[in-house]
């Protein structure tokens, strides 16, 4: 990858990573299907009202919108919901790495190198060290619930790559028109207290739905489908690993946690492995051009 696509992906880790925090303030403001609904309403509107569905076919905007939008965040705002706490969900959810190198194996036939395997290897190995220090922390319904999470990610990630389409913000626009109809419909099923906490908004509850809406939504999924777009979804979803680690030092300084030594050693582990992981070359296969636009 380019200085400046290496760049971007740094940039969007981190972003993401705050963004574990805002959703442990929002969780404390709103119930967590209702939370993930209004996500996504503000990712979707104004936006779709300026920005063209050129080039998008319907079933990849539903497909796209069903796997990262409904699955990903219905799981892991319930899943925090039930028990995992900011630091541990950032790191759980980054198991989608290993999703996305199996599944873009079987679907694109993009088989990695001995040196990606040995890389996601490292980090998962890392991950699961600072699980192994945490788990007395969750409950095991919401750790089952944000794994779930982590392999919507990974069917999202395929679906970007297959859908081919030449402008990724479009998509991440578009594809944010799916997840609140179905989320409202399970929340109605499901929780209570929405309207109530609807008449109560705080500056809080605000901030956290427009964080989590325009920045780490709009703003980082659309760079996360243009990087998937010009490269192998293998040489792109290390670079999430970096999110736990951005997450984690922001529950520090901002929730009050502490890292234990295995935390810290598990974040090395992680941090080596991606390293490793970059340091791969790729095939001529694995690079798509980028566009001149």
């Amino acid at each position: 990858m380019s200085l400046r696509h290496t760049l971007l992906a740094i940039v969007a880790a981190s972003l993401w990573g705050f963004t574990f925090v805002a959703i442990k303030v929002g969780l404390g403001e709103f119930p967590p299907l209702l939370f993930a609904a209004l996500r996504f309403v503000v990712v979707a509107f104004p936006a779709i009202l300026f920005v063209p569905r050129t080039g998008i076919a319907w079933r990849w905007i539903v497909a796209v919108g069903l796997a990262m939008g409904t699955c990903q965040y219905g799981l892991l705002y319930v899943g925090m919901e039930n028990g995992m706490p900011a630091s541990l969900s950032s790191l759980v959810i980054q198991s989608q790495a290993l999703f996305t190198l199996v599944f873009s194996s079987w679907v694109l036939q993009d088989v990695p190198r001995r040196q990606q395997w040995l890389g996601v290897g490292l980090a998962l190995a890392g991950m699961g060290a600072i699980a192994f220090d945490r788990s007395g922390h969750a409950s095991s319904l919401g750790l089952l619930l944000v794994v779930g999470a982590a392999a919507s990610w990974a069917v999202g990630n395929i679906c970007i790559k297959l859908a081919q389409v030449s402008n990724g913000f479009r998509l991440f626009v578009w594809m944010a028109v799916v997840p609140p109809l179905p989320l409202l419909g399970l929340s109605m099923q499901f929780e209570s207290g929405q309207w109530a906490a609807l008449r109560s908004l705080t500056p809080l509850g605000i901030g956290a739905i427009l964080y989590t809406g325009l920045i780490a939504s709009l703003l980082c999924f659309g760079f996360w489908a243009y990087l998937v777009q010009h490269y192998s979804p293998n040489r792109v979803a290390p670079f999430s690993l970096l999110v736990p680690i951005f997450g984690m030092a922001f529950s520090v300084l901002l929730l009050g946690d502490s890292l234990s030594q295995w935390e810290m050693m598990g974040s090395l582990l992680v941090f080596i492995g991606l390293c490793c992981t970059l340091m791969s070359p790729a095939r001529p296969s694995q690079l798509i051009e980028p566009e001149t636009d």
